[in-house]
This record gives C-alpha cells, structure tokens and sequence, in this order.
C-alpha cells in the first residue's frame, strides 16, 4: 500500500506534463502556402499518331519470288515429264499387274510424283513464310499472291496424277 501512495504524484507529475500549454508546439493545421490556388485541369490527351505503315521486307520479297521461280520451274518439269506418264500409263492401262507395261507405268507415275513434291516444297515454305510474316501482323499481301499461284500449280498437278492414276490399277 505504501508503494500506491509512492506511485501517486509519480503518476500525477508525469500526467501533468501530457497536459502542457499546445501554443509552445507549431499547429498541423493546413499553412496558407499549402492550399491549393487556381484551377488544377489536366490538359487534353494528346491525339495518338499512328503507327507507320508497315511494309514486308526486301530479304522476304526476294524469297518469295526465288520461291515462285522454284516452283515454276518445278512445275516445268513436270509438264515435260507428263507426256511420257501419259504413255507410259495407257500402255499398261490393260495390262496385268505384275507385267513390265504395267511395272514401267508405276515407275512413270512415280517419277511424276517426284517431280510434283518437287512443286510442293516451294509451297510449304511459302505456307511457312505466310504463317510467320501474319502471326507477326506484318503485311502478307505478296506472299498470299505467291501462295495462291503455287497452289494453282500444285492442284494441277495433283489433277493430272489423279487421271493417270485412274487409268491404272
């Protein structure tokens, strides 16, 4: 109990000092010089430019047209390899199926086939150029141009085979 009646003033002089005159402290209240004067406006957005046109590049023309060039001549071949398929084909369109006419037909149309892949394969590269140069959203303009011409040859191609292969079983 004598250590409550020691602690009393204790307590009482450390409360009085909480309880000193404010005016000896500087005020948190707002200064004149932090008040916001004048009118506080964003300026309009600028009008966004647009971007500039994007065009294919010379190293990507310059493979489109060496593989249209390839797949011409490709497809060159295989019309001069054509005539002799078509000959090969009719001789042994009748005959039996382990006879050389028939044998020599199979290695005409064979050979044919080969020179179609040959046509195909600038085709697939163009298919491959399409896809990245559009994944990419560059312009495919030229190289969609290209792709349908090689597709033109590659389906006539595929038209003549499929009549030679008709024509022998």
């Amino acid at each position: 109990m004598t250590f409550k009646l020691l602690m009393a003033p204790a307590v009482l002089l450390a409360l009085s000092a909480c309880a000193a005159a404010s005016s000896d402290y500087p005020s948190l209240a707002i200064r004149d010089a932090e008040r916001p004067r004048g009118a506080i406006d964003a300026p309009p957005p600028a009008e966004p430019t647009p971007p500039p046109p994007r065009v294919v590049g010379a190293d990507i023309l310059r493979q489109v047209s060496d593989l249209r060039s390839e797949a011409a001549s490709a497809h060159q071949r295989f019309l001069r390899s054509a005539p002799a398929a078509r000959r090969a084909v009719a001789a042994g369109a009748g005959a039996a199926r382990a006879s050389d006419a028939w044998a020599s037909a199979q290695v005409a149309l064979a050979d044919l086939e080969t020179q179609r892949s040959r046509t195909a394969i600038p085709l697939a590269d163009l298919d491959e150029l399409l896809v990245s140069q559009a994944t990419a959203f560059d312009p495919v303009a030229e190289i969609a141009e290209a792709h349908a011409e090689v597709t033109a040859l590659v389906e006539e191609e595929d038209r003549v085979l499929a009549g030679l292969r008709s024509r022998i079983r």
